[in-house]
């Protein structure tokens, strides 16, 4: 069938990107979906971070690949193999597939799926095939989603079913910002009852941190970023007070849960000085590969400290994505509010200058 999808045609090209154009809106032929895949009329996706850190070269893939891994839609077709999700279901779309029985998966989320990461870096589906083409040339899927397309085909383990009820941007959110943001608290950091929490960089996934580590009504709230103009937005989703790095240093803010959440060594550095003594630092922030931080191995030493990598929230989306779902529905996390804006799918090099310039929470396109 033909559909219409966002291509990244080359990495790298200098910002800003609505001169540049590294994004071209395409007409791509898509395959109809094989052994446990599905096509997906998608309804709605979000801008992620992850989207930019693939297109300035931070997070390098092959090219042309068909971007966006946080989407949802209705599921159009099944393909052979499917027995438990039906045509007409609502799905969230999981960017990291976990096929249930490696090594990884068996961490029960703390490790990646190790078929879904390998398959993920080819630019192929989970069962390794690629379905989309375009003038008689495969044309790579981004992270097993390719969510910037009018649809897709996902394997059955990209997709998570969602209640129909829960309206399309914020199920969308679901599948990336608060599934990493918020496993970063629930999952990886654990904060107990009384205990403060410190987010460190509040773009989506750090503002999803702050309205779980809110949710949960442990302890107060403390958000850091330089850009202090998010404080309103911050403090509207529950954070107690919200310092720029240098402020939170000199206030002397401790906390014995800290997640960085902004993918810099610097703001790593500054997450690992506010935890508290026997606290945990939590990492979900996806720096260059190159990137570098300073840490005193004494201090880890002699204040008992704990630093956990946490990549995708460590979770199990199929898990996970419904009781953020439930969350939602009982009006325990208000995921409307990081929702910056909505946008067409034309304006997608505009919305990675808005994300590189620290202008947006979460865009969101959404379909017809």
């Amino acid at each position: 069938m033909r559909i219409t999808g966002a291509v990244l045609e080359e990495v790298g090209r200098t910002a800003p990107y609505a001169g540049s154009r590294p994004i071209t809106i395409s007409e791509l032929e898509l395959d109809p979906p094989q052994q446990e895949e599905m096509l997906v009329r998608i309804t709605a996706a979000g801008i992620c971070h992850s989207d930019l850190s693939v297109l300035n070269g931070d997070r390098p893939r092959p090219v042309p690949m068909l971007l966006g891994h946080e989407a949802t839609g209705v599921v159009e077709q099944l393909g052979p193999g499917i027995d438990d999700v039906k045509v007409g279901d609502h799905v969230t779309l999981a960017f990291l597939p976990r096929c249930g029985v490696c090594a990884g998966c068996l961490t029960d989320g703390k490790l990646p799926c190790e078929p879904g990461t390998a398959a993920n870096t080819a630019g192929t589906l989970l069962g390794g095939g690629v379905r989309l083409h375009r003038d008689g040339r495969q044309v790579l899927h981004h992270l097993g989603v390719s969510g910037f397309a009018t649809y897709a085909v996902v394997n059955r383990k990209s997709a998570v079913p969602v209640p129909a009820e829960l309206p399309e941007d914020i199920a969308a959110v679901l599948g990336c910002a608060v599934l990493t943001g918020g496993g970063a608290v629930r999952n990886a950091g654990q904060p107990k009852k009384g205990d403060d929490v410190v987010i460190v960089g509040l773009g989506g996934v750090g503002m999803s941190a702050v309205l779980t580590a809110a949710g949960l009504g442990n302890g107060d709230v403390y958000g850091v970023d330089a850009n202090l103009d998010k404080s309103a937005v911050a403090k509207d989703l529950g954070a107690t007070e919200v310092y720029s790095p240098e402020q939170a240093i000199a206030a002397g803010l401790k906390a014995p849960v800290v997640i960085e959440a902004a993918g810099r060594a610097d703001a790593f550095e500054t997450a690992f000085a506010l935890t508290s003594p026997g606290g945990t630092t939590v990492t979900v922030g996806l720096p260059n590969p190159a990137a570098r931080a300073q840490l005193s191995p004494a201090t880890i030493t002699g204040e008992a400290r704990t630093i956990i990598g946490c990549y995708l929230g460590s979770g199990v989306p199929a898990r996970d994505i419904p009781a953020y779902a439930q969350m939602w529905l009982d009006g325990k996390l208000p995921v409307e509010k990081l929702i910056s804006a909505e946008i067409t799918l034309d304006q997608i090099n505009e919305s990675m200058d808005a994300l590189a310039e620290g202008r947006a929470l979460r865009q969101v396109i959404k379909f017809d």
